[in-house]
C-alpha cells in the first residue's frame, strides 16, 4: 500500500489521507484486501475509528480511496511525552477497545492492532483514540457481494510481537475476535510497563523461532517486566509520573492479572471481547473486583509439565517410586507389630523424599531458562546438607541422589555422597540399608576408577541382600 496527503476538492474541501496501491505490485489477492478494507471502513462509524470518505479507481486503473487524515501520534509515543499517569493510560485504553468492539459488531477484525495503528489527536484538550489500517481486516461473516475474503493457506498476516499465536498456525481456520483481544492486550502491556512482554528482536530470528516463541512462551508479569532493566526502569517510571517501586506496586496484582489474561497463549482462556476487557479495566479504576483472576494451580502445573517434561518426569519416576513405596509397606504393617514399626519407618523416609520433590518442583519456577537434571540434583544436595532427622533418613537420600548422578555419569559428584552415607550407615542398625547403601557405593566405584575397591564391597561381610549374582546384575 502507498498513503498520500491529499486535499479533496468536492463535494466539501478537506484534508485526506489518500490510500492506493502501489503500481506493479498488487495481484488478485493484494486486490481483495484492498477492497476488503474499503469495505470495512465503510460500514463502521465511531469516534475512535478513523472514517472512510471516499473510493474509486484512478484514470490509470489505480485503486484508492480517501479516509480520515489523522494527525497524531501511535498511542504509546503519544502517552510518553505527555507523561500520561497508569489511570490516564487506561482510560484512554478503553476508548480503544469500544472502538475495536465497534468493528466486531460490524463482523469485522481488524489482525494487526499495534501502537502504529492506533493514533491519538486531542480534541477539546482531551486525547481521542484513532484506529487506522484495516488492510488486515477479515470479515467473519460468511461471504459479502466481493466473495470470500482474502486468506492465505499456511501463512500469516499480522505483525511479529502484536499477533495472536493463532495467527501464525495454518491449521486454526476459525480466527475470531479473541485474536484481536489478545493484540490489544500486548498494546496494553507496553502502555503499562514501556516494552514489549518479549525483549527478544524478531528480525533476527528465524521464522519457526518467531512462531515458536509466539506460541510457546509466557510473559513475565507486567509489575516484575517493569523494573527488569534497572538502566531503564527509571526513565520509563517517570513518562508515568511515578518511580519504579511506585509503578511496580500500581500493575501488582489486579492490572497484572488484567494484562496476562489478555494475553493468554490459549484463546478459551482470554477475554472473549474487547468489551468484557475495557469492563474489567473499568472496574479496576472504581476500585472494584475485576474478573479476571490468578491461574489456577492445575493450569500452572499443565504449564509446568509443559516447559518442563525431562524435569517432570524425572521427579515423577522418584515421586511414583515413593508412592509406591508407602503402599507397600502400609499394607504389610497391618500384620504385625514389627511390620508396624518397619512400615512408619518406611513412611518417614518417603516424606522426606517427597518433602524434597515438592520443593525442588515448586522452586523451578519459569525463570527465564529451562532447569536441567544437574541443576535439580545440586539444589537437593543443599537440602539434604541442612536436613535435619534421623540417620537412616539421611542414608536413603543421599544414596537416591547419588544413584541419580551416577546415571547422569557424574562419578567424582556420585562418590563423594556415597562415601559419606557409607560412613553414616555403618551406625545403622538396619542390614538392608547398609546392604543397599553398600551396593550402590560399588556400583559407582566400578564404574568409576577404583574397580578392586567396588569388588570389595560387593564380596565384603555386608554384601547384597540378594547374592553375589544380584550384585553382578546390578553392576
Amino acid at each position: 500500500m502507498g498513503e498520500v496527503l491529499a486535499d479533496q476538492t468536492a463535494p466539501v474541501g478537506r484534508r485526506v489521507a489518500l490510500k492506493l496501491i502501489r503500481r506493479g505490485v498488487y495481484d488478485q489477492s493484494v486486490l481483495y484486501r484492498f477492497q476488503s478494507e474499503q469495505q470495512s471502513l465503510a460500514i463502521m462509524e465511531h469516534p475512535a475509528i478513523a472514517k472512510v470518505f471516499d473510493a474509486g479507481t484512478t484514470s490509470e486503473g489505480q485503486p484508492y480511496f480517501a479516509m480520515e487524515y489523522v494527525e497524531g501520534s501511535p498511542i504509546t509515543i503519544y502517552c510518553d511525552q505527555k507523561r500520561l499517569s497508569v489511570q490516564e493510560r487506561l482510560e484512554l485504553f478503553v476508548r480503544v477497545c469500544e472502538g475495536v468492539q465497534h468493528a466486531h459488531q460490524k463482523a469485522i477484525l481488524h489482525r494487526d492492532l499495534k501502537p502504529a495503528n492506533i493514533l491519538v489527536v486531542e480534541q477539546d484538550g482531551k486525547p481521542m483514540p484513532r484506529i487506522i489500517d484495516f488492510g488486515l481486516a477479515k470479515a467473519t461473516a460468511p461471504a459479502t457481494e466481493l466473495g470470500e475474503f482474502f486468506t492465505q493457506a499456511g501463512g500469516f498476516l499480522g505483525t511479529p510481537g502484536y499477533m495472536s499465536p493463532e495467527q501464525t498456525d495454518p491449521g486454526i481456520l476459525d480466527v475470531d475476535t479473541r485474536t484481536d483481544v489478545y493484540s490489544l492486550g500486548i498494546v496494553l502491556y507496553e502502555l503499562l510497563t514501556g516494552v514489549l512482554p518479549s525483549s527478544v528482536s524478531w528480525k533476527k530470528l528465524r521464522l519457526d523461532e518467531v512462531l515458536r516463541k509466539l506460541r510457546d512462551e509466557d510473559p513475565p508479569r507486567p509489575s516484575t517486566k517493569v523494573t527488569a532493566d534497572r538502566e531503564t526502569a527509571a526513565a520509563r517510571a517517570l513518562a508515568r509520573r511515578t518511580v519504579p517501586t511506585q509503578l511496580a506496586g500500581l500493575l501488582r496484582g489486579d492490572l497484572d492479572w488484567i494484562t496476562l489474561r489478555a494475553v493468554e497463549k490459549e484463546r478459551e482462556r482470554r477475554y472473549a471481547t474487547p468489551s468484557e476487557l475495557a469492563a474489567d479495566i473499568t472496574r479496576y479504576l472504581q476500585s472494584r473486583p475485576v474478573a479476571a483472576r490468578p491461574a489456577s494451580v492445575a493450569y500452572r502445573v499443565r504449564k509446568f509439565v509443559r516447559r518442563h517434561r525431562t524435569v517432570v518426569a524425572l521427579a515423577t519416576l522418584v515421586g511414583a517410586a515413593s508412592v509406591t513405596g508407602i503402599i507397600g509397606t502400609l499394607l504389610r504393617a497391618r500384620t504385625a507389630r514389627v511390620q508396624h514399626d518397619f512400615a512408619f519407618r518406611q513412611l518417614s523416609r518417603a516424606e522426606a523424599i517427597n518433602d524434597l520433590n515438592s520443593f525442588l518442583l515448586s522452586d523451578a519456577a519459569p525463570s527465564g531458562r529451562p532447569f536441567t537434571v544437574n541443576d535439580l540434583l545440586e539444589r537437593a544436595e543443599h537440602v539434604v546438607e541442612h536436613q535435619r532427622g534421623n540417620s537412616v533418613t539421611r542414608v536413603e537420600l543421599l544414596m537416591s541422589i547419588g544413584r541419580q548422578y551416577t546415571v547422569q555419569d557424574e562419578y567424582a559428584k556420585a562418590r563423594r555422597l556415597l562415601e559419606e552415607a557409607h560412613t553414616l550407615s555403618r551406625s545403622l542398625a538396619e542390614g538392608s540399608t547398609r546392604a543397599r547403601e553398600s551396593c550402590a557405593l560399588a556400583q559407582t566405584l566400578s564404574r568409576g576408577d577404583d574397580l578392586p575397591r567396588g569388588e570389595a564391597l560387593y564380596s565384603g561381610p555386608e554384601k547384597s541382600p540378594y547374592g553375589k549374582l544380584g550384585a553382578m546384575i546390578s553392576l
